[in-house]
């Protein structure tokens, strides 16, 4: 698959973290690109891109057959990746019936091809640390937090409409994208944010897969030449503990490396309090119920089946949380 001038691409998102580098990527490798944003979201990462903005809503049917109008590929990153809000059900809205009114515009409107954005999430994982890859997905009651089950969902009712309805879409799940943009920032940027300025003294027993954004974005173009209709691909890179991510910030950063590990069940009363001060100020909590719950597990994850069908790399993980330290640095958050 050859971009044109006449390949027209759509990429909901693009105002967030990921949909910036994938339409950045797709600027790049040719394509004419249209962004939909909602009214309410911020244009700072939208400011340097030749693309055609559109205002609409993911969850209005009506509203993304007018922004798919003549579009000829569809990039859905659009999602919202809180781990907690005032109100849950707004994240199972977004993400789960986000997805279903944006896919059936999509086939109305007889888009060629999609690359849906899932994540990880949807993927079981231990807290032994086994790898997991694409063959070991997440049913919705295993799902720990609103985030995960809506993306379990929404990846479910994707598939379906891929099965029942020729919906002609490609699954990437990427895993903790770190690098520049980070606008808002994501759970992840908060931490690599607190971190720089010092303020994580100690650390839990837990590991994570961290990519860098771009790396993310370019695996987007790779599954919408490349991929087969109907898989999964995961978009990752290096498999490391918490530990290690938080000393490299601090060896970045000239501080001094946390070394207390702290048991998980006596932050679940400070995870509750912040809860309910977080309900209060409307301001999302550092630390979370499901967070915890979440960090029992070691989010280790494989990309072979991405990097063998559709020609994936990922670079070394420290070169992401330069450039986002960079990058936080530069637009001001690590002013103490």
């Amino acid at each position: 698959m050859t971009a044109t001038s006449r390949d027209l691409v759509l990429v909901t998102g693009a105002s967030g973290f990921v949909g910036s580098a994938v339409a950045r990527a797709a600027l790049e490798r040719g394509f004419a690109v249209r962004v939909l944003v909602r009214a309410t979201s911020p244009r700072t990462n939208l400011e340097s891109l030749d693309a055609q903005v559109v205002v609409g809503d993911m969850r209005d049917e009506a509203s993304m057959r007018v922004a798919l109008r003549g579009v000829r590929y569809l990039l859905h990153v659009a999602a919202d990746y809180r781990l907690w809000a005032p109100n849950p059900s707004e994240i199972e809205r977004a993400n789960l019936e986000g997805a279903e009114a944006t896919m059936r515009a999509a086939l109305a409107e007889g888009v060629e091809r999609i690359v849906y954005t899932s994540s990880v999430a949807t993927l079981k994982v231990t807290s032994e640390g086994r790898v997991a890859d694409e063959t070991m997905p997440l049913a919705p009651e295993q799902a720990i937090g609103v985030y995960k089950r809506s993306k379990v969902l929404a990846e479910r009712a994707v598939e379906r409409m891929i099965a029942e309805k020729q919906l002609p879409a490609v699954i990437v799940n990427p895993s903790t994208p770190i690098g520049p943009r980070d606008v808002r920032p994501t759970p992840t940027g908060r931490i690599i944010v607190e971190a720089a300025l010092g303020k994580i003294p100690a650390f839990v027993d837990t590991g994570l897969n961290l990519v860098h954004v771009d790396d993310v974005a370019a695996g987007h173009l790779l599954a919408l030449e490349r991929g087969r209709i109907g898989e999964r691909y995961i978009l990752g890179g290096e498999n490391l503990p918490l530990q290690q991510m938080l000393a490299d910030i601090a060896t970045r950063t000239g501080r001094k490396p946390p070394t207390i590990s702290l048991p998980r069940l006596p932050l679940y009363p400070i995870a509750f309090g912040a809860e309910c001060v977080a309900k209060l100020t409307k301001r999302e909590p550092f630390v979370t119920i499901d967070g915890l719950k979440m960090a029992k597990n070691k989010m280790y994850f494989s990309s072979a089946k991405a990097e063998r069908e559709l020609g994936y790399r990922s670079r070394p993980y420290r070169e992401g949380l330069h450039d986002a330290l960079d990058w936080f640095r530069e637009a001001g958050y690590l002013k103490a």
